[in-house]
């Protein structure tokens, strides 16, 4: 509850707006269907809630995350749910008001005041405000009571009640498009400019006043200090000033400088000298000159979709974030912080929040601003129809004004997209669609009257909020159609989805920007254990099991998984530990191909093919098997590890390609095959490096090596772009077959290692991998946070996978993993939290030729 004076009372800067958190002594109970609700009222489980954690929390379901309890809840959607408790009256001065405050209820719900209906919502993405002053009772208390209804019958009767709209949709049941489900308006907002120079910046900053104060002093400060300062009037409930700033302290990505913040504060002034302080408000952000550069290429049709901030040019390669929770309050500030840490940590320069789920809590975005990560906003529509009835479309504007008054100063925030495969839906369906009628009335008379939301709302709501940044009708969208991968962005799913095609065959399938892409893996062993009812005891503790299959939501996922594993790696479903390494080292080398082979296309100014890759997804809303690097528990796939290792400043990268040339025009029989190497490097530094190239190639079977070439003139990485460095000439199919090539990029002044490429012949199910009979690894003292293991092998490995037990709950974390051994070289792994376990159990694994399993 908020309590706040109208400005020019006389108040005491004490007597400010301040807030009450209506937060204690709430009940729950179920709507009955008879007129006299339930009496059965209990206790909640934490505030804010959700009835599934209430119902659980009293053990009145059984956990959703275990076993196929999932079927056993759902009955819970389709019943109504009614939330109480009592506060008392707050003392308010004779100009003051009360205000109830919700920032999100889920979503048809009624809200009632010692007995009387007082507000209806429909929306759960709007924030609302309810004035409450005359209605309090000052002796008794009062009662607050909340009824939601089921959004599922609800979105069911309001299809019935519009059978003109073609619903549809590709996840969930289509009565979710009718429904807004899944937070505050402010009254501070502004407006950054950065000058191409980026020597001065200049603040537009407005305040939305209500009452009879007479001026509002806008402060700028940096860590403390004031560095623009100006006091202004007020005219028709409106105070605005401009603010400028010499020298500004930029906001970057994390990769290319510091994340300063300033602060906006505006002091509301009231009385007659106007030197009485009413209200106060103030805004964290930062200055950045970010924008999203679509222009011709030198030597390729369509235009780029690149980033560039602060005038850097900046590759985007980075993830999609869901949810990370079903029952949203459970995530809690840690658990956000944590994941956008592992993000930072796993090199990603941007995270797209997906249209999917819901606009995220303000700890996401502030620790985006604080960690320097670009956020890609969808709004939230996806994967269908969506009408656009007079009802729905009032409900759409309320929800994304509010939406970007409440999220707009932030920094990290790159793009506005309007929907998530919206676009692609219509594609598939053949639903209407005239680009070259520009007419918005006319996209309301026919079956995707959708469009009006990407193509009027939305452009409306977002040129008036954020003016200077920068808003795209969709994801993916461009072109003649969304699969057009020479204009905007695309999602890349001919791999998994589509025509299933061989990852290996990525650098045929890039855009200019490719904002989904991805490959499943089973999540961490102990993650597995965590959903069966009886851990590693549990009889579905295998593959195939129902109780596994059921934490799979993927449609035909038995197949896929199936297809890409007995493609690639020699697995076996058993032991089920290593079938579900196998799994997570098959999506690992998915997700690695993919960033290695569209950064190459990053191939500096006006050949900038490809801007960036967002692998799809960070994380996970639950325990199950997923398209995520991070599962449920925050426990990293090894997906996370080759993808960190690829989104580096400096890499060295190959590709094997073969050379066909038959001995005439008609020959099947006689064509001489000429294996090579292609070697390329990035440099996403902001400077040129040198390195002397290496190259070695080993018998994989022996460990014997073939050879070890090294240039003596060093080679030049231009900065911010790929390089294309040497092809080398592998032999014949028998040899090469057989052979592991390595390329290492080397210090020219110490001989270190900056950067190593280990290339297979794929694919990898063809391999007579050896037993090791030398893996040795020891633990090196270091003086950083981390321990490091040092690993040694006579034989080529791949996919070593570290792994330390931890029975004693301490934070034990890999800073590297699934990395390829070759004979002759140490492999150092730090491992943070190793030195607080007493008695370190350290196993390993590795990739088995499918002779041994």
């Amino acid at each position: 509850m908020e309590v706040n004076g109208s400005a020019g009372c006389g108040l005491s800067p004490e007597h400010l707006l301040k807030s009450i958190q209506i937060t204690e002594g709430w009940e729950f109970s179920k709507v009955e269907d008879q007129p006299e609700r339930s009496s059965k009222w209990l206790p909640v489980s934490r505030f804010p809630t959700t009835v599934h954690a209430d119902l659980a929390y009293r053990g009145l379901i059984p956990d959703p995350n275990v076993a196929k309890n999932e079927e056993h809840v759902q009955w819970v959607g389709e019943q109504s749910w009614a939330y109480r408790t009592k506060f008392a009256s707050p003392s308010l001065f004779p100009t003051q008001k009360a205000v109830l405050a919700f920032d999100g209820l889920d979503t048809h719900a009624t809200v009632s005041l010692n007995g009387k209906q007082r507000l209806k919502t429909n929306n759960m993405f709007t924030p609302e405000r309810l004035d409450i002053t005359k209605h309090l009772n000052k002796t008794t208390g009062n009662e607050l009571e909340i009824v939601f209804e089921s959004s599922y019958f609800v979105g069911k009767k309001m299809v019935e009640s519009d059978p003109d709209h073609k619903y549809g949709c590709w996840n969930g049941d289509p009565s979710r498009l009718a429904i807004r489900k899944a937070h505050r308006i402010a009254g501070l907002f502004f407006v950054t400019k950065v000058d191409g120079s980026l020597a001065a910046a200049e603040i537009t900053a407005r305040c939305d006043v209500e009452g009879i104060a007479t001026e509002v002093r806008f402060e700028v400060s940096f860590e403390g200090r004031k560095v623009a300062t100006e006091t202004v009037g007020i005219t028709d409930g409106l105070a605005s000033a401009v603010l400028r700033t010499q020298k500004p302290k930029l906001w970057y990505p994390a990769r290319y400088g510091k994340q300063p913040l300033y602060e906006l504060k505006a002091i509301l002034y009231a009385g007659t000298s106007g030197t009485l302080a009413c209200d106060v408000k103030t805004k964290r952000f930062g200055l950045r000159r970010a924008e999203l550069v679509q222009r011709e290429l030198d030597d390729a049709t369509g235009t780029t979709f690149f980033f560039q901030i602060n005038n850097i040019p900046v590759f985007c390669g980075g993830s999609n974030w869901i949810p990370a929770d079903m029952s949203i309050p459970r995530i809690g500030p840690s658990k956000y912080r944590a994941l956008l840490k592992l993000a930072l940590a796993g090199n990603h320069s941007m995270i797209r929040v997906w249209g999917g789920g819901i606009y995220e809590e303000d700890v996401f975005y502030d620790s985006c601003d604080e960690l320097g990560i670009l956020v890609w906003q969808d709004f939230l529509f996806a994967c269908g129809n969506y009408p656009a009835n007079d009802d729905f479309l009032d409900l759409v504007k309320r929800e994304a004004t509010a939406s970007v008054k409440r999220l707009r100063h932030h920094p990290c925030i790159v793009l506005w997209a309007g929907n998530n495969e919206d676009y692609q839906y219509r594609e598939t369906e053949n639903l209407d669609y005239d680009p070259q009628d520009q007419n918005p009335e006319n996209w309301l008379k026919t079956n995707f009257p959708a469009r009006y939301i990407y193509e009027k709302i939305l452009v409306d709501v977002t040129q008036e909020l954020v003016p200077n940044s920068y808003y795209h009708f969709g994801s993916p969208f461009g072109g003649k159609s969304t699969r057009d991968p020479t204009v905007g962005d695309i999602h890349q799913w001919n791999v998994w989805h589509g025509r299933q095609q061989h990852y290996q065959d990525w650098d045929k399938l890039g855009g200019r920007f490719v904002s989904e892409f991805g490959m499943e893996a089973f999540p961490s062993i102990s993650t597995v254990d965590s959903y069966l009812p009886n851990g590693k005891d549990d009889q579905d503790r295998y593959a195939q099991s129902s109780t596994v299959d059921f934490h799979n939501k993927a449609v035909g996922h038995e197949r896929r998984l199936a297809t890409y594993l007995v493609e690639n790696i020699p697995y076996s479903q058993e032991p089920f530990d290593y079938y579900v390494y196998c799994t997570q080292l098959m999506q690992a080398e998915c997700i690695a191909t993919a960033i290695r082979l569209w950064k190459r296309e990053w191939k500096g100014r006006f050949r900038e093919y490809c801007g960036g890759a967002l692998v799809w997804q960070l994380n996970d809303c639950w325990p199950g098997q997923s398209w995520s690097i991070v599962d449920y528990f925050l426990r990293p796939k090894l997906a996370y590890y080759t993808m960190k290792r690829e989104l580096v400043d400096i890499t060295i990268n190959t590709k094997r390609i073969i050379e066909e040339i038959p001995a005439d025009k008609y020959t099947h029989a006689h064509i001489k095959r000429i294996h090579k190497v292609q070697i390329f490097a990035t440099n996403l530094s902001l400077n040129d490096r040198q390195f002397l190239l290496k190259y070695q190639g080993w018998d994989i079977s022996t460990g014997q090596q073939l050879f070890s070439e090294q240039t003596l003139r060093p080679q030049n990485l231009k900065h911010n772009q790929s390089t294309e460095i040497y092809v080398r000439e592998l032999g014949d199919s028998e040899t090469v077959n057989h052979m592991v090539f390595a390329a290492y990029s080397i210090h020219p002044k110490d001989d270190r290692i900056v950067a190593r490429s280990i290339n297979w012949p794929e694919p990898l199910k063809y391999i007579h991998f050896p037993a090791p009979k030398n893996l040795r690894i020891e633990i090196v003292p270091s003086q950083d946070t981390s321990n490091v293991i040092e690993v040694h092998c006579d034989v080529p490995v791949k996919g070593f996978v570290l792994e330390v037990e931890n029975s004693e709950k301490h934070d034990i974390a890999c800073e590297d993993n699934c990395v390829d051994l070759v004979p002759g070289e140490a492999i150092q792994i730090g491992v943070q939290g190793l030195d607080s376990i007493k008695e370190p159990n350290i196993t390993y694994r590795y990739l088995k030729a499918a002779i041994d399993l």
